[in-house]
């Protein structure tokens, strides 16, 4: 269902956009936590270990009672809203531009739709689209998980017009750059795993068909999203680093905090003060939210979309009955 299919063929792009917001919105709430948890370890400078006094967090089940103690269990929903805007928009937007592009390369050249190399140069395309398309509300989201209390923005509303009279309208594309650079790999190579376990999956389990088939897109989902974010991982970390740029007076309860000149300048402080390891910080929790995240995302989009062409195939009937 994921990507254009000339065989079966039933959803439109108007549907698969609206498929790809509800896939969106449904899994952000469920993810909202691992993402507040990544972010937090991501931002830290200190070391992520038990072993460093001065370090904030040094686990996950650390970090989730101190947050929970500190700050309440609403904090691991902090910038829900701007992160609904994000996953609604960035949702439509980078399945209708699948949907779009791998029809495109169906038509007008000789390559396959359905082969898993156009799925991933058009997934890493659609991706980078809606990128482009959210990043502001990113940036949004990114500083409302990483404010501590008390609240530099209250909502959604103070945060946009203070950043805006603060620091000018490109604060909203802060890490820009290493997102594009993260994102095309990233959402490419979940595609192109997604599409190569899905061939696997029906090569395994020929009778694969009706049973288990929303399981089986939930797992292979999760694992595309897992190796994925593996290997793309550094560059997210710069990424949000660079978005919390001018906001370091909120980040002080947390810890150190760092001032980067830019994308090459962030790299080089983190290797040079961090280590290697300072590129995956965060990495546990991002992981399980990679595995959760994507495969719930095509585990909805597979499942909207099978309910929109049940529902047109309901009509057409009726209609013929009729």
């Amino acid at each position: 269902m994921v990507g254009y299919d000339p065989e079966a063929k039933c959803v439109s792009t108007v549907e698969a956009a609206a498929a790809g917001s509800a896939s969106g919105l449904v899994t952000r709430v469920l993810v909202s936590p691992l993402d507040v948890l990544k972010i937090r370890f991501q931002l830290q400078i200190e070391q992520l270990s038990s072993r460093n006094p001065t370090a904030k967090y040094h686990s996950i089940l650390q970090a989730v009672q101190r947050i929970l103690r500190e700050e309440g269990l609403g904090a691991f929903w902090k910038g829900h809203v701007p992160a609904q805007f994000l996953s609604v928009g960035y949702g439509a937007v980078q399945f209708m531009a699948f949907e779009s592009l791998t029809e495109l390369v169906h038509n007008v050249t000789s390559y396959s739709a359905r082969s898993s190399v156009v799925h991933l140069v058009c997934g890493g395309l659609a991706a980078c689209t809606a990128t482009v398309a959210v990043q502001p509300v990113d940036t949004l989201r990114t500083r409302f998980a990483a404010q501590g209390e008390p609240k530099i923005y209250p909502n959604l509303r103070h945060a946009v017009v203070t950043m805006y009279q603060k620091e000018g309208p490109r604060t909203f594309y802060r890490g820009l750059t290493p997102t594009l650079v993260a994102i095309f790999p990233y959402a490419g190579l979940q595609f192109f795993f997604y599409n190569i376990l899905q061939q696997f999956s029906e090569w395994v389990i020929p009778a694969e068909g009706k049973k288990g088939g929303n399981i089986k897109n939930l797992v292979c989902g999760s694992c595309a999203g897992i190796i994925s974010k593996t290997l793309t991982y550094p560059l997210d970390v710069v990424k949000k680093r660079l978005q919390v740029g001018g906001f370091e007076h909120a980040r002080a309860a947390f810890g150190q905090v760092r001032t980067y000149r830019g994308f090459l300048d962030c790299m080089r402080q983190i290797r040079r003060e961090e280590g290697p390891g300072g590129f995956f910080k965060g990495l546990s929790p991002s992981l399980l939210k990679a595995a959760f995240s994507t495969g719930l995302v095509f585990f909805w989009y597979e499942l909207f979309c099978g309910l929109l062409c049940a529902l047109k195939s309901t009509e057409s009937t009726g209609r013929k009955e009729g």
